[in-house]
Formats: structure tokens, C-alpha cells, sequence
């Protein structure tokens, strides 16, 4: 068809149909060739690069590392682990050697940057196998085993950070390694019971364990409602000076009124119902 018969053609009606849908197809697919072409350049179609192994490495390491193959790092958890150092990664999201687009992001769980606190619990006077599990489960080492004369063989009279003696309710980093006192049961030998008047319960056991060979016995306090950290001994049972048995239990009662602390307990009659 020459030039002449291709303009009547279109005259027709059929035919302007016709070009008017072979004109919508060709700026289709030129339209489809612009987007596909704009597509691979924002996808960056074939450009990809090994991702690192980044596990262990402190976060501000990572950060450069990645900076230099055009990745992103985004930090997504944080939890606690002895495994790696404080401040590393944990976990990574793609795994090491898979292969990503550059400037995509790696997303990371980190070690926390300090260890998380524990808080004690009350082992005094439970079984040595007992108190074992339950630091163990809240993370904590089992470190040396001291044995000292008790009224109860194998029950925990103390426990210790290093030369620290813990309390109920201290805060000890996780990981901690925790040294306990227990029980051998009673010697034989006579010690002098000393004066605990003043004192703190901490203080209390801490001397009567280390320097008499004696524990703590029955505690009562004289307000419950009180901060029982700051209570100090006012009363207790033997009196000083009484002569007992290794292991033996010295039964104490506290109080937060300074002023019944300066009350000699030998100036007291004794009250044979201490409780």
C-alpha cells in the first residue's frame, strides 16, 4: 500500500481505529522501556556486595567496616551474653558471606554495653544446694566454699562478693562469682559470746561467723514496716560473755531507735522469753 492509499485508509474509520491503537501500543512499550530502565538503575540490578562476618566486633567497628561497602547498620535488640564482649554484635541479619545491594541495611541484636545487675535473694539459712541453683538461675558463678561451725550442718550462714558480705537485696553485676559460708555443724570447742549492741544484722553475722565461730540465730524486728537495712541490735540472747558451743545460734532482735541501742543488754533483766 503506497502513501496515497495508507492516508485513505486512515481516513476510514476502520482505519483510524487501527492507528489509534497501534500508536497506544508503541508509547507503551516505550513507556515499559523507560520504567524498566529506571528500575534497574534504582534497584541497582547486579550490583551487589558479600556481606561481613561482623559477629563479636564492638558496633563502632561495624560501623566503618560496613560504611566502606556502602551498607547501613540498624541496631534492632540488645540483649546479654558472657559469649562476646560488652558492646559487640550478637547477631546479624543477612549472615555473613550472603550477598546484598549496596546501600541496604544489616540489622544487628548487640551485647549490652554493661552487665545487667542482680539482685540478691535471702540464702541465709537454706541448704547449701539450694542457694547453689538459685544463683545459678539469676546468672551468677559459684566460687569458693567456706565452712564454718553451725547449729544446722550444710545450711548457708553467708554469702560473699569477694571480702564483701551481701544482704538481701544487694545489686551484684551478672556473672558475679559468689563465695558462701555454710554449716559444719557445732565444734567443740567454748567460745565468748560478744556484744552485738549497735550493730547492723550484716555486721552482726559478719562478726560473730568470722572472728567467734557463731551465727545468727532467731532475728526479730520491732517494726516491720520499717527499712530493715538501717535497724541495728538492741537485744540478744546469750548475753555477753556467756560461754557456748562453736556453731551455736546468738538470737538478736532490732530495732530503728538509736536509744535502745544504748541500753546495755547486761543492765536488762533476761527474758527467758526472748520470742
Amino acid at each position: 500500500m503506497n502513501k496515497k492509499g495508507l492516508k485513505e485508509f486512515v481516513k476510514t474509520k476502520f482505519g483510524f481505529v487501527i492507528a489509534n491503537l497501534v500508536g497506544a501500543v508503541v508509547v507503551a512499550l516505550i513507556a515499559l522501556c523507560i520504567l524498566f530502565g529506571w528500575l534497574r538503575h534504582y534497584t541497582q540490578h547486579g550490583e551487589e556486595v558479600e556481606v561481613p562476618a561482623i559477629t563479636g566486633m564492638l558496633q563502632v567497628e561495624v560501623q566503618e567496616r560496613l560504611a566502606e561497602q556502602n551498607l547501613a547498620l540498624v541496631v534492632v535488640d540488645s540483649t546479654y551474653s558472657n559469649n562476646v564482649p560488652l558492646g559487640s554484635i550478637v547477631e546479624q541479619t543477612p549472615p555473613a558471606g550472603s550477598h546484598a545491594k549496596k546501600d541496604r541495611s544489616v540489622y544487628v541484636i548487640i551485647n549490652a554495653s554493661c552487665r545487667r545487675q542482680v539482685e540478691m535473694p535471702d540464702l541465709h539459712d537454706i541448704s547449701y544446694r539450694q542457694a547453689q541453683s538459685t544463683l545459678r538461675a539469676l546468672g551468677l558463678q559459684i566460687g569458693q566454699t567456706y565452712y564454718e561451725p553451725s547449729e544446722y550442718k550444710d545450711i548457708v550462714l553467708e554469702v560473699r562478693l569477694g571480702d564483701q558480705a551481701l544482704e538481701p537485696g544487694d545489686k551484684v553485676e551478672e556473672g558475679s562469682v559468689i563465695a558462701m559460708v555454710v554449716g559444719r555443724g557445732k565444734g567443740t570447742a567454748y567460745v565468748e559470746v560478744p556484744s552485738l549492741q549497735g550493730k547492723s544484722l550484716a555486721e552482726a553475722r559478719s562478726l560473730l561467723i568470722d572472728r567467734y565461730h557463731l551465727t545468727v540465730g532467731l532475728i526479730q524486728y520491732d517494726n516491720d514496716e520499717l527499712v530493715k537495712e538501717e535497724m541495728i541490735v538492741y537485744q540478744q540472747k546469750p548475753t555477753p560473755g556467756t560461754k557456748v558451743l562453736e556453731g551455736t545460734g546468738i538470737d538478736i532482735k532490732l530495732s530503728n531507735d538509736v536509744e535502745k541501742a544504748l541500753i546495755s543488754s547486761e543492765d536488762e533483766p533476761e527474758d527467758e522469753d526472748f520470742f
